[in-house]
């Protein structure tokens, strides 16, 4: 049986919004971390971002899974006031605001430190706490374009391109979710917390490790490769015959004698021009286009079976709905079905990595804004429920249930004078 989640008893306090912020609390939160998120009245903006169904936002139901939702106007004092009083009771506080923004809100790290020395701090930001470009406004993309990696990404005779996902945004996040974990190991021994600064560029830039050192020793730049992975050759896209094509890996020279087998052309792989791992690459060209001119005589459903029955690494594209009918998602649990948000149920990653003694869970989905207010705030601030309706019709908080009640009452009063 399956102990508790590993950050079972933890608690984390979430300032930040769209992704990257969002996106390491939700980490945390599968492995088992009180995680509660602060937004906006009107919302994060994430819950504008993606597909809606029934006008519900279905990137919101996974990004803010497993969390406790508080919806606080930040700009207002007395909600930083709630947020001071929050930062007492946690082990740690994410944010992505531009730098000087919690220090403008009196929430800086030096007062947070004040309040609770144990604290983490994760500050998620474009371009970090420090240096020439502290101030820019940072963006996935951006990180995408200063840290390298949008340069190297598309075909050399065309316009770089982007991934079709936030990588750069979730990449950030879950360094700073592994960073959160690194510091609560040290609080162990030294009981004192500290600042993660994790940056969009940095986070992107670590990525193209490979490209660095060529660089700086042979002054080489990294360009765009289309399909392939430079230095590793075959490692591409292969057309078939009906239009389809083919991933394959098989730069390993074990792996490409296999291929060479399976192409019933084993000369190639005594070839000198092939026979090694650095001969391929210098002849990537003509190596492709012999394996292109291989796969084109087949359909695809035919070339992948057969690859893989020869541990050729190899597979057809697939789209969502492949990964859905999949054997193999659904035989290791893939995609979870979760309930306890504002659907009846909706699809979503399941947490990875998959641990053997204490996974991570996902309890519910993420709900609507606010459905947490009046309960964190009376379990952690002493927040009464007078001063809750108070605050809330002051605009300085935002409660789902209080919202709802008021509507209910001016449906009902505007339904009496309509008499």
């Amino acid at each position: 049986m399956s102990g508790a989640p590993p950050l079972t008893g933890y608690r984390v306090l979430e300032l930040g919004s769209t992704v990257a912020g969002p996106f390491c609390g939700r980490l945390l939160a599968d492995f088992g971390a009180e995680v509660i998120k602060v937004e906006p009245p009107e919302g994060d903006p994430v819950r504008a971002m993606g597909s809606h169904a029934e006008g519900k936002s279905l990137y919101a139901a996974s990004i803010l899974r497993n969390k406790r939702l508080v919806s606080l106007d930040l700009r207002k004092p007395q909600a930083q006031e709630l947020v001071r009083k929050l930062a007492c009771q946690v082990d740690v506080v994410i944010e992505n605001f531009r730098p000087g923004t919690l220090e403008k809100w009196g929430l800086g790290p030096e007062a947070l430190e004040a309040l609770n020395p144990g604290l983490i701090l994760v500050r998620i930001s474009g371009f970090g706490q420090t240096g020439p470009y502290r101030d820019r406004p940072g963006y996935g993309f951006l990180g995408d374009a200063v840290g390298g990696m949008l340069h190297i990404n598309g075909y050399p005779d065309r316009a770089p391109v982007r991934a079709a996902v936030p990588v750069t945004d979730m990449a950030t996040g879950l360094y700073g979710a592994f960073g959160v974990v690194m510091a609560l190991l040290s609080r162990q021994k030294t009981g004192k917390g500290q600042c993660i600064d994790a940056t969009l560029f940095e986070s992107a830039f670590s990525l193209m490790e490979s490209h660095v050192a060529p660089f700086e020793k042979l002054g080489k730049v990294a360009m765009r490769a289309g399909s392939r992975l430079p230095g590793s050759t075959p490692n591409n896209l292969f057309p078939t015959n009906d239009g389809g094509y083919i991933a394959m890996a098989a730069a390993s020279d074990s792996v490409f004698r296999r291929l060479t087998g399976v192409m019933q052309q084993p000369q190639l792989a005594l070839d000198e021009r092939f026979s090694t791992g650095m001969a391929r690459v210098r002849n990537q060209d003509a190596l492709d286009a012999i394996i292109s001119d291989w796969t084109r005589t087949f359909a695809l459903a035919d070339l992948e079976p057969m690859l893989q029955a020869n541990d050729v690494p190899a597979s057809r594209i697939y789209t969502m709905a492949d990964i859905f009918a999949d054997p193999h998602y659904a035989a290791r649990g893939s995609i979870a079905h979760v309930a306890g948000g504002e659907l009846d149920s909706v699809a979503m990653p399941a947490p990875v990595p998959r641990l053997s003694a204490t996974p991570g869970v996902i309890r519910h989905a993420g709900g609507v804004v606010g459905c947490d207010t009046a309960e964190v705030l009376r379990e952690m601030a002493g927040v009464t429920p007078e001063q809750m309706e108070q605050l809330h019709a002051d605009g300085v908080v935002f409660d789902a249930a209080l919202s709802a009640a008021a509507e209910n009452s001016a449906r009902a009063r505007h339904a009496a004078e309509t008499l």
